[in-house]
């Protein structure tokens, strides 16, 4: 199967956001992702509910929303009625996380627990089978155009064990650093989706860069 791949607009021109998504729209993209950050969780604050609510209206694919915050349950309905399809939410900040979970698929989007550099991915074997996606942050969340962290390899080869031997189909994405030296090797160990920011949105030829990445 080829790569999924979700650009992600954290690293995009916020002065013709109007145009980069209308760019994501016409490439071979599968999802628009969003890293939506609190200033609390992580050291950083991006941006909300209207951002989303005004790229959905001209989005031509799925939103891909990640909750780097804290107490994410509150706000899960409120993304997913601004437009979200998939909404992650970081194990590190639920307390009940299955709970959390069945939430998130209440209101009909697809359910994604992210894991932070320094979590082992074993803290998901018993809710493995609830999940549809597994996101590994690749780099210390909260700003984009970090170094790779190389410790991911072996992260990702260990949760797609743990996913095949539970026989889920929940798909392993990956956060940080992708470009196409990593995105080869996260992809032979069983990674399926591939966010890219700065790689994408720094190039001159974004469209370009995107479906090399599906071509990996």
């Amino acid at each position: 199967m080829r790569a999924l791949v979700a650009p992600s607009i954290l690293s995009a021109d916020f002065n013709n956001l109007g145009k980069d998504i209308e760019m994501i729209n016409q490439s071979e993209a599968d999802y628009i992702h969003f890293d939506v950050m609190d200033g609390v969780f992580v050291p950083n604050i991006s941006f909300g509910i209207p951002v989303i609510e005004h790229v959905n209206k001209i989005a031509q694919k799925p939103l891909d929303v990640h909750l780097m915050i804290v107490d994410p349950d509150k706000f899960i309905e409120p993304f997913v009625e601004a437009g979200a399809s998939i909404i992650t939410v970081h194990y590190e900040a639920c307390r009940h996380l299955h709970r959390t979970v069945q939430l998130i698929k209440s209101f009909g989007a697809s359910a994604s627990v992210c894991l932070n550099p320094h979590t082992p991915v074993a803290v998901l074997e018993d809710i493995i089978g609830e999940l549809d996606m597994v996101l590994l942050m690749s780099v210390n969340p909260g700003f984009g155009g970090q170094k790779f962290i190389e410790n991911t390899y072996r992260k990702v080869a260990q949760l797609r064990k743990m996913i095949d031997d539970a026989n889920s189909d929940c798909k392993i994405e990956i956060d940080g650093g992708v470009n196409y030296e990593t995105g080869k090797k996260l992809l032979d160990r069983g990674a399926d989706v591939l966010v890219a920011g700065s790689f994408v949105f720094s190039a001159e030829n974004p469209k370009e860069i995107i479906s090399g990445l599906k071509s990996l």
